[in-house]
């Protein structure tokens, strides 16, 4: 195994054949950087060979969702964190005016959420 401790040869390859598999772009755009996997496909013996290699673009990893939402409510939603426990989070109050809406509210915060975590527990 080779390590160059972050050292970067440049080298230049005349005359060469290059097969491109795309996954953006139908043809190679002038300019454009296309992350992937480039491998050459002959090995080399002296001066002749004709050169051959075969770019195969990846698609970046997409951001994958963190603590994608398990339950969606109206007053309460749940998500599925990294370790696997659930996460109860309250969604924005809307204005309350008197003590009865606060009861009211609360009472269906509670309601959400035993029927979000009871819904969840049963899956499991």
């Amino acid at each position: 195994m080779n390590k160059n401790n972050g050292k970067i040869w440049n080298n230049t390859h005349l005359c060469v054949s290059l097969k491109t598999q795309l996954r953006s772009d139908r043809c190679a755009t002038s300019g454009k950087s296309y992350q992937g996997v480039l491998r050459c496909d002959v090995e080399c013996d002296e001066f002749r060979y004709d050169e051959h290699f075969t770019f195969i673009e990846t698609m970046p990893q997409g951001a994958a969702k963190r603590n994608p939402h398990v339950f969606d409510g109206k007053y309460v939603s749940v998500t599925l964190r990294d370790n696997g426990s659930y996460r109860p989070n309250l969604k924005q109050t809307p204005r309350l005016l008197t003590s009865l809406d606060v009861e009211c509210y609360a009472f269906e915060v509670y309601r959400e959420l035993r029927n979000g975590l009871k819904s969840l527990v049963e899956k499991g």
